[in-house]
C-alpha cells in the first residue's frame, strides 16, 4: 500500500497501483480513516487520505487548500470508498457521494447502523446505482475494496 495524506500531491505512474480515495465524515467524527487504512495495509493500492493529522478550522487558506485537493483526487481516483459516521450528518461527504454517484467508475459506500439518515443514502443510493451494494461495517467495506482490487491482478 501507499498512503498519501493531504495536502501530499500524488502523481500516477505509469505501472502504479490503482487508487482510492477514503471519503467520509472528518470534522466531529472519530478517526474511522485509521482503522480503514489499517484494514488495507497489505493490499497493492494507493489509498488518497483528505484526514489531515493536523488541521486548522481558523485558517481560511487550509481550508481552500482541503476543499481543492478533495476535489482533484476524488476526480482522479480510480475509485472511491465513502463511510458514513454516526457523530454527524456529513453534509460534504453526502454532497461528494452525489457527485460520485453520477459518475462511471468504481464506488463504495459503507454506513454505520446508526448514521441519521441511513435510509435516505440507501434509497439514493439504489434509485442511481442500483449495483452498489452498501454495507454496515468497515471490515465489509474494506473487503468490498479488496475483492475489487483482486479483479484489477
Amino acid at each position: 500500500m501507499k498512503y498519501i495524506e493531504c495536502p501530499e500531491n500524488y502523481e500516477k505512474e505509469l505501472n502504479s497501483p490503482v487508487s482510492l480515495f477514503i471519503a467520509g465524515g472528518i470534522t466531529g467524527c472519530t478517526n474511522w480513516q485509521n482503522k480503514f487504512i489499517e484494514l488495507l495495509k497489505d493490499e497493492d493500492v494507493v489509498l488518497l487520505n483528505p484526514r489531515r493529522k493536523i488541521f486548522s478550522e481558523n485558517d481560511p487558506s487550509i481550508s481552500e487548500q482541503q476543499i481543492l485537493w478533495e476535489h482533484v483526487y476524488l476526480k482522479s481516483a480510480d475509485a472511491t470508498s465513502f463511510w458514513f459516521t454516526p457523530e454527524t450528518l456529513c453534509p460534504i461527504t453526502l454532497f461528494e457521494l452525489g457527485k460520485q454517484l453520477s459518475l462511471n467508475k468504481p464506488l463504495f459506500v459503507g454506513i454505520h447502523p446508526e448514521y441519521a439518515r441511513k435510509k435516505d443514502l440507501e434509497i439514493q443510493v439504489k434509485l442511481i446505482r442500483p449495483d452498489i451494494k452498501i454495507v454496515y461495517d468497515l471490515e465489509s467495506l474494506s473487503s468490498q475494496v479488496k475483492n475489487w482490487l483482486k479483479q484489477k491482478i
